[in-house]
């Protein structure tokens, strides 16, 4: 399995797991939390098909990645993004993420574009999630601070409550998603690193206000208008505003894991974007 090192942990390396398939255009498929690159094997299959390269990774602390006791910020996060994409000497660059996915395209074309040609931010986390006096679209303090305690109380339990809600489970079970795909889901997302898993949840609260404003790429914008996990009117629906060259779409129904249950909708408005529709 490939790696690359983004630095030590004492005697031990960090390492990200990465794939990297096909041959054209790179696209660079970053994901949320708590799975892995494996998530987006509804994506994965199309762009191949249409002749795209597909690198996807797992965050540090995820999937197969190294599980190390601190760098889960989007400084760090952005950072590993980069060695990935300067030891693979990517450009031309697609970068597509999901949800904390989206932390990282954004905090990385915060610092340039050279290399990127368009971004897509699906699910998007950005543009500041935590309410305060200059921020009221945000969301209280208090909910991170309960999911925090519910993290340290019983972190299974909680990726088990986290996944209803990921999914619209009441709503879409049976429909869009499978019993099976959620266990799936849980069994990647119990397998992460639990101080990993706590600690992402400060990054969540991150401002980018200051790097939108530096994305000069064509961006579009994908969000559901059932999302529960991330809320509509305080991430995507800001965005445009606030990104010079973005498009938003916004999907009907869609839960947040809308590149599972949505995807036939999600694949289409995907390759028509990178095809410059």
């Amino acid at each position: 399995m490939p790696y690359v090192t983004v630095g030590k942990e004492n005697s031990g390396n960090i390492d990200i797991y990465y794939e990297d398939f096909g041959a054209g255009q790179p696209i660079v498929l970053i994901h949320g939390f708590p799975l892995s690159g494996h998530s987006w094997e509804k994506q994965v299959a199309v762009l191949l098909d249409k002749g795209y390269r597909v690198i996807t990774y797992d965050r540090r602390g995820f999937g197969n990645s190294s599980q190390p006791s601190f760098g889960y910020d989007y400084d760090t996060f952005a950072d590993d993004l980069n060695t990935l994409i300067a030891k693979l000497d990517l450009r031309d660059v697609v970068l597509v993420g999901f949800s904390m996915g989206t932390g990282e395209v954004t905090r990385y074309l915060g610092y340039g574009s050279e290399r990127v040609s368009k971004a897509v931010l699906m699910a998007p986390m950005p543009p500041f999630l935590l309410k305060t006096d200059d921020n009221p679209e945000g969301v209280d303090r208090s909910v991170f601070d309960g999911i925090m305690k519910s993290i340290v109380e019983d972190r299974p339990a909680y990726l088990s409550a986290f996944l209803k809600d990921f999914y619209n489970v009441d709503v879409l079970l049976g429909d869009r998603i499978s019993k099976d795909a959620i266990q799936a889901s849980w069994n990647v997302a119990a397998g992460a690193s639990a101080k990993g898993t706590l600690d992402c949840v400060p990054s969540w609260l991150t401002d980018f206000r200051d790097d939108l404003p530096h994305i000069d790429v064509p961006t579009l914008i994908i969000h559901g208008d059932s999302d529960r996990i991330l809320p509509f009117d305080s991430t995507a629906k800001r965005l445009p505003q606030l990104i010079k060259d973005s498009r938003l779409v916004v999907i009907s129904g869609g839960p947040h894991a809308i590149n599972w249950t949505h995807a036939e909708q999600v694949n289409p408005l995907l390759l028509n974007f990178l095809k410059g529709n």
